[in-house]
């Protein structure tokens, strides 16, 4: 009964913009439940070097070129996959861009372009997918990736925590009009993770990686691996009553103030 909760076979999960990092590990946990995967990018050669990537695990993903800040590439999109794998049944808004600014340097442009990508994308998809969810009558799972940036501000990031915030009231939202219709939204919030980008950051000695190592409780990084329990868990019918919750793997990083130097403290 456990293992029937978590069974993802004969779904059709859409995770966006996962051709690496945290979405490609986030796809591959999906399928090794069992669900079918596609996989959009902008890039034509990402898609391919992602389809092999995939396929060196045993996967086999289905991949469109699309940009998810417009809604007719994304209605377009939809319409193939229905049509050539079948509908979505689990959506992950995974997509996301991030700009290091400081708030009195930074272009409106530049505020405006992030704010598109992680948030007004995510608005796009997630209604053209609950539309065809609330059409069929299906239900289904929609996942937006939030943040740590969803709870608390940092330097240089006021586009990317604009977003995230907002992301988190938009999935209380979709909770909120999309419950009648056995649709659940939920949000993950991961922490600090090691990913390729993140690697010159996590060499010994850093100042940064000492930061997140003392300020995490876990006192380390999140491996790829650590979201698989996550999405899998929201993606399937474990989580058919939990609707409108942001769930944070962080190692325990929004649980606490952070080490004092004594401990007695």
């Amino acid at each position: 009964m456990t293992n029937e909760l978590f069974d993802l076979n004969g779904k059709v999960a859409l995770v966006t913009g996962a051709t690496h990092g945290l979405g490609m590990a986030m796809a591959i946990a999906l399928a090794q439940a069992g669900a079918r995967i596609v996989v959009n990018d902008i890039v034509a050669e990402r898609l391919e070097a992602a389809k092999k990537q995939y396929a060196a695990t045993g996967i086999n993903i289905a991949t469109y070129i699309c940009d998810v800040t417009s809604e007719i590439q994304v209605i377009e999109m939809l319409a193939r996959i229905e049509a050539e794998v079948g509908p979505v049944d689990i959506l992950v808004n995974n997509a996301g861009i991030i700009k290091r600014i400081p708030i009195v340097d930074m272009e409106v442009s530049d505020f405006e372009m992030v704010l598109k990508v992680d948030l007004v994308a995510p608005f796009i998809v997630s209604k053209q997918v609950a539309k065809r969810m609330i059409e069929r009558k299906s239900g289904g799972k929609i996942i937006n990736m939030c943040s740590m940036m969803s709870e608390l501000g940092r330097s240089t990031v006021s586009a990317y925590a604009a977003a995230k915030g907002g992301l988190k009231m938009l999935t209380k939202s979709q909770a909120t009009e999309w419950a009648k219709y056995n649709i659940q939204a939920n949000g993950i919030g991961p922490g600090y993770f090691a990913t390729a980008q993140t690697a010159p950051l996590r060499e010994d000695g850093h100042p940064f990686n000492d930061f997140i190592i003392n300020r995490t409780p876990a006192a380390r990084w999140g491996e790829p691996d650590d979201l698989a329990g996550a999405v899998v868990f929201l993606a399937s019918r474990a989580s058919d009553f939990v609707n409108g919750h942001i769930l944070y793997v962080d190692g325990g990083i929004l649980a606490t103030l952070g080490k004092a130097e004594d401990e007695e403290y």
